[in-house]
């Protein structure tokens, strides 16, 4: 049996913790680091975003198969933003 998860752009990136200044705002996406049909492990990186001050990737918090993709390289998403889902077995 799968299990389809929404993967959304979590609250404390790492970033966040320290500096704070990108909490409450929109960050750009600047790629798309996985397509329909990859598969990804824990903690690979699935998109990468850029802040005033910096540029991070973010992982998946689960494994599985990428399934579909909600976002674009240039849109500017804040923190709950559905960024793919996932289909995990």
């Amino acid at each position: 049996m799968s299990d389809l998860l929404e993967i959304r752009l979590p609250a404390m990136p790492e970033c966040w913790e320290t500096c704070g200044a990108c909490g409450d705002e929109e960050v750009l996406v600047t790629e798309i680091l996985v397509a329909p049909g990859d598969r990804v492990q824990f903690d690979d990186p699935i998109i990468a975003l850029e802040t005033d001050k910096t540029t991070l990737d973010i992982p998946t918090p689960y494994s599985g198969e990428v399934v579909d993709l909600h976002i674009s390289p240039g849109d500017a998403i804040e923190v709950g933003t559905l960024i793919l889902t996932l289909r995990r077995n």
